[in-house]
């Protein structure tokens, strides 16, 4: 069974660092790619960073110049390096990675349990 596990979040003073992080145990075949999501109370859950495979990143608008996205392809494993915080970045982050359980097979969309993140003012 495919599992994404985050880690990282927490409470930071605004201006603040933090790192989260996501690894996909399980048995699977490959990564087609992995991102980041945020969703506040009362708002629709979008992206803050993906890389594919090939470690080429796409970021949301609200991420560009401040979040840096990178994996570890060995290890499953993306980070989040989140800088310059503010309190608008609070929210739950959510891990999401399409991946192929068997040579051949289809891309299945996984997601991780979420983390909280929360920047005070």
């Amino acid at each position: 069974q495919v599992r994404l596990v985050e880690s990282g979040g927490g409470l930071v003073q605004g201006g603040g660092s933090l790192r989260l992080s996501c690894v996909v145990s399980g048995n699977f075949f490959t990564i087609r790619d992995m991102a980041w999501y945020r969703q506040a109370p009362g708002l629709q859950r979008e992206l803050v960073a993906l890389i594919t495979s090939d470690n080429t990143t796409n970021y949301g608008g609200s991420a560009k110049g401040r979040f840096t996205l990178s994996s570890d392809n060995a290890k499953n494993t993306v980070y989040l390096q989140m800088n310059s915080l503010k309190p608008e970045d609070s929210s739950v982050y959510y891990c999401n990675a399409h991946i192929s359980v068997r040579a051949g097979g289809g891309w299945f969309d996984y997601w991780g349990q979420g983390t909280q993140v929360t920047v005070s003012s």
